[in-house]
Formats: C-alpha cells, structure tokens, sequence
C-alpha cells in the first residue's frame, strides 16, 4: 500500500497562514480546524515569515509579494534563454551569409 502524497494550494496554505497569524488561532487548533499536520503548518508558517522579510524560498512561495518575484524570476530565466538562441540563430546566418557571398564571388 503506497501513500499518496497531499498537495496543497497556495491559497489554503494563505488560509491556514492566517488562521495563525491574524486570527489568534494556536498551530494545533488551526492544523485540527484545516485537517493538516502540525508539521506542514509550521513549516508553511516559517516560510511566510521569511517571505515577509524578503527572502525569496526555494519552493512555491505562499506571499503575494513572493508569488510575484518568482515569477517575474522565471520570465526573466526564459528571456535570457530566448536571447541565447537568438544569439545563436543570428551567428548561424551570419555565417551562411558570408559563405554565401564567397561562393557568388
């Protein structure tokens, strides 16, 4: 028998974030109230809190702010790749171009 692994969403790991922070709930009364691990809450706890202090995490970030960063990250991984093969492209055709005009000469 396997256990499959829960996956959570960003907006209920906020839910439960919140339930701590701004709703004065204990980690146990709001990991009991959200059917989640005291564990998971926790750690999802801790990470808000270094997000909030603008450490950008290593997993799917839970702040807004954060959210936002990663993917503006991503978006500038992707151009940087777009820019390399266009680099490339562009050294490729310069090359076929001076071939090109040696051969007609």
């Amino acid at each position: 028998m396997t256990k499959t692994r829960n996956q959570f969403t960003t907006e209920f790991k906020q839910e439960c974030v919140h339930l701590v922070l701004n709703q004065s709930y204990s980690v146990v009364q709001a990991a009991k109230a959200m059917h989640v691990g005291q564990s998971s809450l926790q750690r999802w706890l801790r990470q808000y809190r270094q997000e909030v202090k603008g450490i950008t995490p290593q997993a799917r970030a839970i702040s807004p702010e954060q959210q936002r960063i990663q993917a503006l990250e991503a978006q500038i991984r992707q151009l940087k790749r777009d820019n390399d093969l266009l680099k490339k492209a562009s050294a490729f055709f310069a090359i076929e171009m001076q071939a090109n005009n040696k051969s007609s000469q």
